[in-house]
């Protein structure tokens, strides 16, 4: 059913028609409602809510770094008291954690991806984490990179490599993936000789 009745339809009424108007000449209102006032000011407690709303939105599609949402928040320009206030709460009740963000990005990026410690780490820098938090996060994540460079070729190569070109084929994968050349020269040499 449409919003408006059949005698008329919005381009054929005029702007000052009490339908349009709420009835009180201001647009949009309903008849009855409180005009908004131009002389209150907001809180600061309203711009903390508001900003808080925002970066709740944010985080519910996944998991952030404090960098991220810093940068979101700070996009819709409220006052940086008013940003590292929301920080600080969101910290103190757990919802941002870069030291769990980094520990779970190199588990994924590693179990999933098949991601080296240089390619992780590139990353993780990007995304605003401390280079203290993740070195912990990579030494706490342990695992041989040697054995990941290898399971990442074997996932491609079912015979081992047997020329030069598909050798450089190889070392380009896991350069890709973030392996330090002498780990990817010592996988591929594994690789060639079979080993499990």
């Amino acid at each position: 059913m449409s919003r408006w009745p059949r005698s008329a339809t919005p381009s054929r009424r005029s702007p000052e028609d009490p339908a349009l108007t709420g009835g009180d000449g201001a647009p949009g209102r309903d008849v009855g409602e409180e005009p908004p006032s131009q002389d209150r000011a907001v809180t600061h407690e309203e711009r903390v809510q508001a900003t808080a709303n925002v970066a709740y939105r944010f985080l519910a599609k996944r998991d952030r770094t404090v960098a991220e949402v810093r940068t979101r928040l700070e996009r819709d320009d409220p006052p940086a008291a008013v940003v590292d206030e929301v920080l600080g709460e969101m910290l103190e009740l757990g919802y941002l954690d870069d030291a769990r963000y980094a520990a779970r990005f190199v588990e994924d990026r590693r179990t999933l991806d098949g991601w080296g410690d240089e390619r992780i780490d590139g990353r993780l820098r990007a995304l605003g984490v401390g280079r203290s938090l993740i070195d912990a996060a990579l030494a706490d994540a342990g695992g041989d990179q040697l054995d990941a460079a290898l399971t990442v070729l074997r996932r491609r190569w079912s015979e081992p490599p047997r020329d030069d070109r598909e050798r450089a084929r190889a070392l380009g994968v896991l350069a890709r993936k973030g392996y330090p050349s002498d780990v990817a020269y010592a996988a591929v040499r594994a690789l060639g000789r079979g080993a499990r």
